[in-house]
């Protein structure tokens, strides 16, 4: 079955500026949330609330939405109070995903803010009897020239922010918050041993939960004596077909009960697992989808390569939980998901409530960027709690569990075929991705796991592409570079052999992994020197910016080569249209022993507006590092029926060992731009630099993921 999709860009925003004031897009979320005390309100006491329905998952995003309050409304950060995700308080923002939090709900809270301040000043202006552009706000008051002073508080009247946001605000453009590396809000609790996480949360009689999860895929539950643990004091057991669980006064005692079961259970296994997931991949029927169509006419030299990544976990450090209580014929969830709605409609379903008598309010995880096991721990919460009406149920998932029943980024296949003219540049490029769907995020009660096993069992919803300009195993398959001519082709496979749903950057780790390994082989067979190749085919001139940043800070053009050591560099701009990331590694390489360390990494990042330049560095190391542990030591494993890869033996992740000696993030702050994301935007170009590093320390290419200590010895025993 073949469709066809095209990337457009250019035109859209002169044709909006033509548009009449009442048909022109609203910025950011504002858009689908018009109405200002959706974002903020102003209380009698002048204490500021504002609301987002994004989530913190350790990005930070709760530090920068209240720079962007504080900075726009003139008063103090302490002043403001942020509610997160709640499916009572806040906009319904859907997933906190993508790398779009800062340009979807901190561009509508700017804007939110800033016309609040204008409505607030015209309302002095009344209450003086003088001009608004003579008044001034600061500090939580409205000033006159003279001094006269009132405060926001006693402006409110129930109405002033119960309006329709503008199409343009009237930005501050004062710098006294934003572009500061504000202290991050969320840090305190977390290295004080306070409540940071959903982990944390103690409600007054809450119950311990524990699940008896089925061994494999498929797994049904035949038989199982629950009698004894039945009969044990303040243990309840919670049956509904394989959806088995075991519910105690004291958490300990809930995980004895539970493996007590497990010993007992007996379950039909018939799935197999396929055992060469890219030999699989390669046979599966594909849909595909063309989403660059020029055809190119490959001139010159040819060259041809093929790249593969396995199926990688989210490996969070902390194991899923979530806490629920049903009372009163409602149910309300405490869950570190990454959107609060998308999981009421499938909770509702599961445990057949109107979702209006379903509440979800957002704690956070430790450990998440992605769709991990937390909406389904959540569904399990509410599956045991309506069976425990008035006491809160805590759900927390056991490591094993986590590790084998989260779903997994999906594995990929790429392969590329480009020519080089006898300029030595891209003369043709042709470039094909194989992947399943990259979301099967809830939605729907068939996306939770307990949606599956419960008696009557929802069907899952149905795999699909996530569509371009984002994209879901195609992100960032379109190259960025100026080629001549490049046909891309998504060939999505439906079928799914395991459990696989969003990881972070969802294809573009791979996709951009796979362009800049190919772009540094290319350069290699030029004879051109692998920044210089990439700048001479790239006329975006903030994509220019961060490369020569990124390589003139890391040295590239006095780096002298060492024995065991060698240099790469990658780049990409995110889903071509956000934050802009180059990356320069150097590393070294034990042949004997397999050993690969990355000892120093430099990057550039461009992502508009920095509204906390040390956020956005957080956010770049952190990926970074996350990238190094994916392209060096994950893999998940399994038999012909069940994961192997249950515990971090089984499925190793980078240690503090193989943490950078030096990791340097340069920021390019372009105020008043708009704000790009930055969450997402290292992963792609930190495999890429570490795959070409490795080839320039070695004279070896690999092109299959991870580079882990096993495959080096393969290879360079080879």
């Amino acid at each position: 079955m073949k469709r066809r999709a095209f990337l457009q860009s250019g035109g859209a925003l002169i044709v909006a500026f033509a548009l009449p004031a009442w048909a022109q897009k609203l910025p950011g979320a504002l858009d689908r949330y018009p109405q200002l005390d959706a974002w903020l309100r102003v209380g009698a006491d002048g204490r500021i609330t504002v609301f987002t329905g994004k989530a913190e998952l350790g990005q930070g995003i709760k530090t920068a939405i209240l720079q962007v309050a504080s900075e726009q409304l003139a008063v103090d950060m302490k002043s403001i109070d942020l509610v997160t995700a709640d499916t009572a308080q806040t906009p319904n923002e859907g997933y906190t995903a993508g790398s779009n939090s800062m340009k979807d709900s901190a561009t509508a809270v700017l804007n939110a803010a800033a016309q609040a301040r204008e409505l607030l000043i015209a309302e002095a202006a009344k209450r003086f009897a003088v001009a608004a552009e003579t008044l001034t706000a600061q500090g939580g008051e409205v000033r006159t020239a003279d001094g006269r002073r009132v405060s926001y508080g006693a402006l409110v009247d129930g109405k002033t922010l119960s309006v329709k946001a503008a199409p343009q605000s009237k930005l501050s453009r004062t710098r006294n918050v934003m572009g500061k590396s504000v202290p991050r809000v969320d840090i305190p609790a977390k290295v004080t041993g306070g409540a940071a996480y959903v982990h944390d949360l103690r409600l007054p009689d809450m119950l311990h939960a524990r699940v008896v999860r089925p061994p494999s895929y498929g797994a049904r539950l035949k038989s199982v004596d629950t009698e004894p643990e039945s009969k044990m004091p303040g243990v309840t057991v919670v049956r509904d077909g394989s959806f088995l669980a075991v519910v105690a006064g004291r958490e300990w005692v809930a995980v004895q009960a539970m493996r007590e079961l497990r010993a007992k259970a007996v379950w039909d296994e018939p799935r197999k697992l396929p055992q060469d997931i890219y030999a699989t991949l390669a046979k599966l029927r594909t849909e595909d989808i063309v989403i660059a169509e020029a055809q190119p006419a490959f001139g010159g030299k040819v060259f041809e390569a093929a790249y593969t990544r396995p199926y990688q976990l989210h490996g969070a450090i902390g194991p899923a939980c979530a806490v629920a209580r049903y009372e009163n014929g409602a149910l309300t969830i405490w869950s570190h998901a990454q959107g609060m709605y998308p999981l009421r409609g499938a909770v509702a379903e599961l445990v057949g409530l109107p979702v209006e008598r379903v509440r979800c309010i957002h704690m956070e995880g430790a450990g998440c960027y992605g769709h991990n096991g937390a909406d389904d721990v959540a569904g399990d919460a509410a599956l045991i709690a309506r069976a425990l009406p008035g006491k809160p149920v805590r759900v927390q998932w056991m490591r094993e569990d986590e590790h084998a029943w989260e779903p997994y980024g999906p594995a990929m296949i790429t392969r590329m075929r480009a020519g080089l003219d006898g300029s030595g540049n891209v003369s043709g490029w042709d470039y094909g991705v194989w992947s399943n769907t990259h979301s099967t995020r809830p939605g729907r009660a068939g996306d939770l796991v307990a949606g599956l096993h419960v008696e009557k069992a929802f069907p899952p919803s149905p795999p699909r592409p996530l569509p371009l300009p984002d994209g879901g195993g195609d992100r960032n398959a379109i190259p960025y570079y100026k080629f001549p001519a490049a046909r891309v082709t998504n060939h999505f496979i439906p079928e799914m052999p395991l459990r696989v749903s969003a990881l972070r950057g969802l294809g573009a780790y791979m996709n951009v992994f796979s362009i800049e390994s190919f772009m540094d082989e290319l350069a290699a067979a030029a004879k051109a020197d692998p920044v210089e190749f990439r700048l001479r085919q790239l006329d975006d001139p903030r994509a220019r910016d961060v490369i020569r940043l990124a390589a003139e800070r890391f040295g590239w053009a006095a780096y002298r080569k060492e024995n065991g050591r060698g240099r790469g560099f990658a780049f990409a701009r995110y889903k071509n249209h956000a934050g802009y990331c180059a990356v320069a590694m150097e590393v070294q390489v034990e042949r004997e022993l397999g050993e690969l360390r990355v000892l120093r990494v430099v990057a550039a990042i461009d992502s508009g507006e920095a509204v906390n330049p040390d956020g956005i560095k957080n956010q770049i190391e952190g990926g970074i590092i996350q990238s190094i542990s994916w392209t060096t030591f994950e893999s998940a494993t399994w038999n012909d029926t069940r994961i192997t890869s249950r515990d971090w033996s089984g499925y190793p992740i980078l240690r503090f060992s193989h943490v950078p000696q030096s990791l340097e993030v340069h920021v390019i702050d372009r105020p008043g731009e708009p704000f790009l994301g930055t969450g997402e935007a290292a992963q792609g170009p930190a495999g890429g630099a570490l795959a070409n590093a490795l080839a320039h320390a070695t004279g070896v290419r690999i092109r299959d993921l991870p580079f882990n200590r096993a495959r080096l010895k393969r290879t360079f025993a080879a």
